[in-house]
């Protein structure tokens, strides 16, 4: 048998290792809307009076005259072709290589649910936020 449907969901997730915050959606699409829940998601876990800085790829719909960015936040674009820069990367490759890579799902609600799992097990775990996504030059002090 072979298999003849392809699902997904996408994690957009932040992490802020200063402060041991993290802010996540999970979505079945990866588009502008997506990252316009997201950015306000993060918002809502932006400390009254701080503000945050979202560091992004340059994907087309990360820099959209159209994006909404809320007002506690902005967005650090990173030079073209540099995943190897975004602290990010590195909690992606954790969370596939431990929850989510060579698993068969049986629907929607199986993938959402694993995503959710592998996210919420990676919120908890604030040394592992810190070893994965502490970058020296995102520090302020």
């Amino acid at each position: 048998m072979k298999q003849q449907q392809f699902i997904a969901e996408y994690i957009f997730g932040a992490v802020c290792p200063a402060q041991e915050s993290v802010a996540a959606i999970i979505v079945p699409y990866a588009n502008q809307d997506a990252l316009i829940r997201h950015l306000e998601e993060i918002a809502c876990h932006v400390p009254a009076g701080r503000h945050a800085v979202v560091v992004m790829d340059q994907a087309g719909w990360h820099s959209t005259k159209r994006l909404e960015i809320p007002k506690n936040i902005s967005i650090l674009h990173l030079p073209p072709y540099s995943p190897e820069l975004n602290p990010q990367e590195q909690v992606w490759q954790y969370l596939k290589d431990h929850f989510l890579a060579n698993r068969v799902f049986n629907d929607r609600k199986d993938i959402q649910k694993a995503c959710c799992n592998a996210w919420n097990i990676f919120a908890q775990n604030t040394n592992l936020i810190r070893s994965l996504t502490s970058r020296k030059w995102a520090q302020l002090f």
